[in-house]
């Protein structure tokens, strides 16, 4: 649950930097956030998350 809080906040923060700094349009951020949402409800979600976490796993064993 952390993970998928952190990983919103930090999706959330680059869109926002996008949308001040590259013009992003909100017609643009809702259209990503809609297809987001029905992403969500099909049968490639459960593929999807693990492989963000998956990929959350190996940069957070990463030694610098």
């Amino acid at each position: 649950m952390i993970l998928s809080i952190s990983g919103v906040v930090l999706l959330g923060l680059i869109v926002f930097l996008f949308f001040r700094k590259d013009n992003l349009k909100v017609s643009h951020a809702l259209v990503c956030a809609l297809f987001g949402f029905y992403l969500a409800g099909t049968a490639m979600a459960p593929s999807i998350k693990a492989g963000g976490e998956s990929l959350a796993g190996l940069l957070g064993g990463l030694k610098f």
